[in-house]
């Protein structure tokens, strides 16, 4: 395995996908994983940061038991779940200890993003195990998260810890090369995108992993939102030997999204806060107006506010809506719900959401 120079990045988060690690039954592929747990070892030597979420659970169970027929799919998904997470972070455990490494497992639900307390707690503990140089492998609880509160796949989750993190780096192995252009007939990967791009419908086919939730449309919509936060993101191939140290030496490989203006402190937390917000406010044309403004940023005040929906209270994330019902953006409630339908249209009140802690959409 080659060596690598000089690292792009000093600080990253891996997010390897079911399909990568998993072979065509399904059953854990030992020779990806020793590859992948290799290249992250070289990569920590380096003095580089690694954060890991790891799929592959339900896959890795598959080869352990046999659900029985009886039970639902929620049911039968978390027997795999439980079953399988062991084998997977016990197969990962051997292989960075044979590599001179400690494993950390974490395992998180959607419900963990939603507080800023808890936010704050897991953000602790990610950091106090970087800086004992322990490798963090990162999973969504599977065994006990229900429906609605699951991550779409783990790359939401991925991109929400990488954010989270302050990573320079988030890079997405999948089983493909990149983002195809299907505009063309050579079946050739698109390099680089910029953070203005909007419509990914025209370069990728719909549809998801075989074995996992997600596809490659979730990909690129979680690359384009973390792009515009300052965190440069890359898709590439997982199976192809050595790619991350080929991405950390700058190696033009996979689909690039080029990262613009770093975000920080609470507004990346609010900015990757979308299915996560604890209720949501309309606002009027006033507000909406003063809000998008370029010239200066505002806040939204309980004057421009004509409806409240849900119960939320101080320091709770809560949606943004115009009149006409498009999102606007999300922000950090500065009071509850309570109050808020007690000041709402009134003037000379304190701002709901402060612009330090409101992000728009673009």
């Amino acid at each position: 395995m080659k060596q690598i120079q000089q690292p792009i990045y000093r600080k990253i988060v891996v997010k390897v996908g079911t399909n990568v690690i998993t072979s065509r039954n399904g059953e854990l592929d030992i020779e990806i994983l020793e590859s992948l747990t290799s290249q992250i070892a070289l990569l920590h030597k380096k003095g580089i940061q690694v954060i890991l979420v790891s799929s592959g659970a339900v896959g890795a169970g598959r080869s352990l038991v046999k659900p029985s027929r009886s039970l639902t799919p929620v049911a039968a998904r978390q027997v795999l779940a439980s079953t399988g997470q062991i084998k997977l972070i016990s197969t990962y455990n051997e292989l960075f200890a044979q590599k001179g490494l400690i494993t950390a497992q974490i395992l998180v639900t959607k419900s963990d993003f939603r507080d800023r307390l808890h936010y704050l707690n897991m953000q602790t503990c990610f950091t106090a195990l970087l800086q004992q140089k322990i490798i963090p492998v990162v999973n969504e609880n599977d065994a006990v998260s229900v429906t609605e509160l699951m991550f779409t796949d783990n790359d939401e989750l991925s991109g929400l810890i990488a954010s989270m993190m302050d990573v320079e780096g988030y890079i997405i192995l999948s089983h493909v090369d990149g983002l195809f252009d299907l505009s063309r007939d050579d079946g050739s990967v698109i390099s680089e995108i910029d953070p203005s791009t909007r419509h990914f419908h025209q370069y990728i086919s719909p549809g998801k992993s075989e074995f996992g939730r997600g596809g490659m449309l979730t990909k690129c919509h979680i690359a384009n939102k973390l792009s515009r936060l300052g965190i440069t993101v890359h898709i590439a191939n997982g199976r192809k030997p050595g790619i991350l140290l080929s991405l950390l030496e700058g190696e033009k490989t996979g689909t690039k999204f080029i990262a613009q203006k770093t975000t920080h402190g609470p507004k990346r937390w609010i900015a990757t806060s979308e299915g996560l917000e604890k209720g949501a406010v309309t606002v009027n044309k006033g507000a909406e107006t003063a809000l998008v403004a370029d010239v200066r940023a505002n806040s939204l005040l309980p004057v421009g506010v004509v409806s409240i929906e849900g119960s939320f209270m101080k320091g709770d994330i809560i949606k943004i809506y115009s009149e006409e019902k498009s999102v606007l953006g999300y922000g950090m409630a500065q009071y509850g719900s309570e109050k808020t339908r007690s000041v709402m249209g009134q003037k000379d009140q304190k701002p709901l959401v402060h612009y330090d802690y409101l992000y728009l959409t673009p």
